[in-house]
């Protein structure tokens, strides 16, 4: 598995493992265009050159930066490989001088995020907007 950090972007591509990861329609997001904009990184997970994994990171532009859309293709699950993801994207987010990094998931990824990559509990809120 090679993973590669700031990765050029393909949306079809992209947008096809969020769909297969997440079980939502392929419909092709702009991707490239976002990551640009708003993600201080992300890191992609290849095999044979098709990418199979992906987070990303945004930040506040100062101390804080938050994991976002940590998605594996279901067909290479439960290898390590959203742990490497998530791991790299913070060793990042680290050497960016972010102090905090922060994730929202739901609760059956408890384990996965406090016990493989590190989290603690925290209290937070949340407003549905949509």
């Amino acid at each position: 598995m090679k993973y590669v950090v700031r990765f050029p972007v393909d949306d079809r591509e992209l947008s096809a493992l969020h769909a297969a990861a997440f079980g939502t329609s392929p419909e092709v997001d702009p991707w490239r265009e976002r990551l640009e904009r708003w993600a201080l990184t992300w890191v992609g997970a290849f095999s044979n050159d098709q990418l199979v994994g992906f987070v990303q990171v945004c930040w506040d532009g100062g101390a804080h930066a938050f994991v976002l859309d940590t998605s594996v293709h279901p067909d290479h699950e439960r290898q390590g490989i959203g742990k490497q993801l998530v791991l790299t994207a913070a060793e990042e987010s680290r050497a960016a001088g972010c102090e905090w990094l922060h994730v929202d998931f739901d609760p059956h990824l408890t384990a996965f995020y406090f016990d493989a990559c590190g989290f603690r509990p925290t209290d937070a809120g949340l407003i549905r907007l949509r």
